[in-house]
């Protein structure tokens, strides 16, 4: 009898293994083992990454002065700022001494004041955000100045000092007065001659008295006088060449006639005393 009957443990495990159990909502909603979340945690944190970094592009793309810090945002706060209520010159760049900023407020206030004509200087250390000086002083008369009543008789002179480079730009009334020979002349030459060398005062100070003085109808000043630096040649010319060789060939001789000479004439003088 003891053999036929199966112990009762026995009888109430064996369903475990034929029926499913019945998801609950304990269940359903509890979090899966680390076991199985590994792998989609890290595909999670990859899209993550992927959509931080477009959205930061997006923020760069569409605003550029967010994320650039104070100390190479001086070009957008010039726009920002702008122009210059009781002086001439925006000196972000601060390159120019008090002497130069004070003689360019004596010309270009007496400028203004007889031929209705304003111009304004700005230096800057380096651009980010435009190509060159020529659009970037585009962009500052636009900016200054929006309408074409208000930026008719205004002129804007940007000097560059990391690319040695500078432009100038105005309105219609002051490219008229000044005329695109000199300001193609200034820009070519008073600008970054000077400044390559680093005389940022005198590259200001020339370009506004050039500037000024075709705006009163003078003759062309000109620029500065450029420096040629003249490299002497290591080839001689023909003549010093012939010349050359002449002396050599003289000095060989006397050195030949000492060498066979001498000695033959000392054996002489040696034999004839025997």
């Amino acid at each position: 009898m003891e053999a036929i009957v199966s112990p009762p443990t026995l009888l109430l495990q064996q369903p475990r293994f034929k029926v499913k159990p019945i998801k609950t909502a304990a269940s359903c909603c509890s979090l899966p083992s680390s076991s199985h979340n590994t792998q989609p945690n890290k595909w999670v944190s990859k899209i993550q990454q992927g959509l931080a970094s477009v959205a930061l592009s997006l923020a760069v793309s569409f605003h550029p002065t967010a994320l650039i810090p104070p100390a190479i945002a001086s070009e957008f706060d010039v726009l920002n700022d702008g122009p210059p209520k009781e002086s001439y010159v925006v000196d972000d760049a601060n390159v120019l001494s008090r002497v130069t900023k004070s003689d360019l407020k004596a010309l270009l206030s007496d400028l203004e004041a007889r031929k209705n004509i304003k111009i304004n200087f700005i230096t800057v250390r380096k651009l980010t955000s435009k190509a060159d000086a020529f659009e970037y002083a585009d962009q500052v008369l636009e900016r200054w100045y929006p309408t074409l009543e208000e930026g008719a008789n205004k002129g804007i002179v940007v000097l560059v000092t990391s690319q040695k480079e500078g432009a100038i730009t105005g309105g219609p009334k002051f490219i008229q007065s000044v005329s695109e020979t000199v300001l193609d002349a200034t820009v070519s030459e008073n600008l970054p001659v000077l400044a390559t060398d680093e005389r940022y005062n005198e590259a200001v100070l020339s370009s506004a008295k050039r500037v000024a003085a075709a705006i009163d109808g003078l003759p062309d000043i000109g620029g500065p006088a450029t420096k040629e630096n003249k490299r002497e040649s290591n080839y001689k010319s023909k003549g010093e060449t012939n010349e050359k060789r002449g002396q050599f060939s003289l000095v060989v001789g006397g050195l030949l006639v000492i060498a066979f000479v001498v000695p033959m004439a000392q054996y002489y003088a040696y034999v004839s005393r025997k």
